[in-house]
């Protein structure tokens, strides 16, 4: 079920008012808010709302044993085991077929013949999401920074429709305490909610699905068909389209939320005025930048250790975080990419003479946005071939018919909007939540209306969809 579709209205109508007419009654309202979760996801294909429903008996059942478990090696082993269940899951489901091929491939080359069967295994939505806030919470019971909580909480909080299929990643800790009271309806920020989800559906259906049909697919399809100046911009375009999709989604979901009483943690902020990839990572997916580095860097040895460990530790991080996203060696590269550049600015940075001045910001968000883009081209591309293609075509120069004034708008405007001060937005909610709910809620089915009669034909999934 599609967020910019009006289904996905009319539930979610549905599921608003029974999310405050049930709301005095906890026990109800819990029942209400994880069928209304099942029925969101089973949209998609109800097969796969079994294996959610036994990702939370099996995590919630270690969580449990954990807590009665009376010496710490019975918890070690407890904890061993739901790690190696999650991540078998998702290992099954999103990389047998990479591991399979890669190794009949590599074997290939030598001459010899590994009879390892192919299979054709269809990849639930989401998986990688809710497995990932599954392994945080089990994880954050072991280490003590989480209680257990109700097998009705845990429920709610895995399958919460929101953020169920593209995140935020949502940790227990910042979830499960917003269960435990009645939420006031007359305390629900309405400005910053309808801002988010009307924001949210111009990023995804006018500035993402443009940029993706009118240049970006094109390009990316026959890169040889195209021009240096088309290529360049189609590259230009995906860091647009991907950051309006994915950030597009994160903000209907985080207003979708507030409108229910839930607040979510902030998943961008605006990452291409970044002036290093650290700073990047501080501003894009910031959710899963955080649940990198608490659950994976930090455990590794993050930089307690030697300089060598540290790199080590941000590379292997990068590239896992890349193999995260998708079951193919172009991640890899795009990971390990991101893992070396980070690890080449910390050399940097411990070798800079005490008192020389840092790098101009302005230099540093041009090069940081290009090494970016460098890695989007990987990211894109369905193939090494197409990702060296892409690259290829920047010196064959030639006309551009793609590129637009339309898309140059687009483009620019993308970036550019990045630069507007948080003054400057915070300005913005505080004059729109002056017209009141009734007046809010006018402008934003108006808005509506004006994106179905004028926006492109088609919702397109969500580019995230596929994590």
């Amino acid at each position: 079920m599609l967020f910019p579709t009006i289904q996905f209205a009319v539930f979610f109508v549905i599921v608003l008012t029974a999310n405050w007419l049930l709301m005095r009654n906890r026990a109800w309202w819990k029942v209400a808010m994880l069928t209304a979760s099942y029925v969101f996801y089973a949209a998609w294909d109800w097969r796969f709302v079994f294996l959610i429903v036994l990702s939370t008996i099996g995590n919630q059942a270690a969580a449990t044993a954990m807590s009665g478990a009376v010496d710490e090696r019975t918890r070690k082993r407890v904890v061993t085991a739901a790690v190696v269940g999650n991540l078998g899951v998702l290992g099954w489901f999103k990389y047998y077929g990479f591991f399979v091929s890669s190794l009949v491939n590599l074997f290939g080359t030598v001459g010899i013949d590994i009879p390892l069967p192919l299979l054709q295994i269809t990849l639930p939505v989401g998986i990688s999401f809710f497995t990932f806030q599954a392994l945080s919470y089990v994880l954050d019971v072991y280490w003590r920074r989480q209680e257990p909580s109700s097998p009705i909480d845990f429920a709610v909080y895995l399958a919460f429709f929101p953020q169920l299929v593209a995140g935020p990643i949502v940790r227990a800790t910042e979830f499960l305490p917003q269960l435990q009271g009645p939420r006031d309806a007359r305390r629900i920020p309405a400005a910053e909610a309808f801002l988010l989800i009307a924001g949210g559906l111009f990023k995804k259906v006018v500035v993402a699905t443009t940029l993706g049909t009118e240049i970006v697919d094109p390009v990316f399809a026959q890169p040889e068909a195209h021009s240096a100046f088309e290529v360049l911009v189609g590259v230009y375009a995906y860091a647009v389209q991907i950051y309006s999709d994915f950030s597009g989604y994160t903000d209907i979901a985080i207003g979708v939320a507030l409108l229910m009483g839930f607040r979510f943690p902030q998943n961008f902020n605006r990452p291409y005025s970044a002036v290093s990839l650290q700073d990047f990572w501080r501003r894009w997916h910031m959710t899963l930048s955080r649940w990198l580095r608490d659950y994976l860097y930090i455990p590794l040895g993050g930089s307690r250790g030697s300089e060598r460990a540290t790199y080590r530790n941000l590379m292997l991080t990068m590239v896992l975080g890349g193999l995260w996203h998708g079951a193919a060696w172009t991640f890899v590269v795009w990971g390990t990419l991101h893992g070396g550049w980070l690890a080449l600015e910390r050399w940097q940075q411990g070798r800079r003479p005490e008192g020389a001045p840092a790098i101009n910001p302005w230099i540093g968000r041009l090069i940081t946005f290009h090494v970016v883009c460098l890695g989007w081209v990987f990211f894109r591309a369905d193939s090494f071939e197409t990702a060296w293609a892409i690259l290829g075509q920047l010196v064959d120069f030639g006309p551009a018919p793609l590129v637009t004034p339309t898309i140059l708008l687009l483009v620019a405007g993308g970036i550019g909007v990045q630069y507007i001060p948080q003054g400057t937005r915070l300005w913005i909610r505080a004059g729109f939540g002056r017209f009141g709910v009734a007046a809010m809620t006018a402008v934003l089915a108006a808005f509506l209306l004006v994106l179905d009669a004028f926006g492109p034909e088609g919702v397109a999934p969500f580019i995230y969809f596929q994590f």
